[in-house]
């Protein structure tokens, strides 16, 4: 896999959105323990263990507010050649019992020329992220030697895994699409074309499930969730709102 220059500054966005955030206090950070988007008020700081992570000074950052819309407190989302994240730690937990992920999202338009299987053009303007842990050694010679870099450039640790479902612009939905700058990311399409615009989509996945069709392994613990709307590549724009996220154990279990 060619490593370029370009690859290297495209990718550190992942690297930011999946990188360590700040020390939390010290209760354990669950998911269920963060208060819902919808439980703040608008204009209000964000809630539980939600915070900013905007890549470095040359990257301009998305900008994310709490407002209220369609009776409700929801996270709004605008990118104008811009690229930046909303992260939350998760403290390890096991995939094979938090692997029902459900939220709800929404978007006004697609981006102008996204195609997420180009590297010049891997923008999107609604993403959910899940970063997961794993056995680093079993990564081949280029994947280390490529976190390497990327830590070098940013300063931030790669995850050994990054799940990402994406709003595609043209790609089928439940393709899975293989990062052009490192195998460690993989994206599934699970809302693609112009059908449901200006609506709210409710999507619920088996992450569990999930990482082993993309990856083909078992997954590790799940040690961060984030939300990310980017248009630094393309240019473009876009104005999209992210809704409450869940990750339970199914009942019964």
């Amino acid at each position: 896999m060619l490593r370029t220059a370009h690859g290297i500054a495209a990718l550190a966005l992942v690297a930011a959105a999946c990188a360590p955030l700040p020390p939390q206090p010290p209760a354990h950070i669950e998911l269920a323990d963060v208060t819902p988007f919808s439980a703040a008020a608008p204009g209000a700081a964000l809630p539980g263990g939600w915070q900013r992570w905007t890549l470095a000074r040359f990257k301009k950052p998305t900008s994310y507010d709490l407002i209220h819309k369609d009776g409700r407190t929801v996270v709004e989302a605008r990118a104008d050649g811009s690229a930046s994240a909303l992260l939350h730690p998760l403290d390890r937990l096991d995939p094979r019992r938090y692997r029902a992920l459900s939220w709800r999202w929404k978007t006004e338009s697609l981006v102008r020329d996204q195609d997420n299987t180009r590297s010049a053009t891997e923008d999107a303007p609604l993403r959910l992220v899940v970063r997961f842990d794993g056995d680093r050694s079993k990564l081949d010679f280029s994947e280390r030697m490529f976190a390497a870099q990327v830590k070098a450039v940013t300063g931030q640790e790669l995850p050994y895994a990054t799940l990402m479902y994406i709003w595609a612009r043209a790609q089928p939905r439940e393709k899975v699409i293989v990062s052009r700058h490192t195998e460690r990311i993989r994206m599934i399409v699970v809302e693609t074309g112009s059908d449901g615009l200006g609506a709210w989509q409710q999507v619920r996945r088996n992450l569990y499930e999930d990482f082993r069709r993309a990856y083909g392994e078992e997954p590790g613990p799940i040690t961060g969730i984030g939300i990310m709307t980017d248009t630094d590549n393309t240019g473009g724009s876009a104005r999209s709102w992210y809704g409450d996220i869940a990750l339970d154990a199914p009942r019964g279990r």
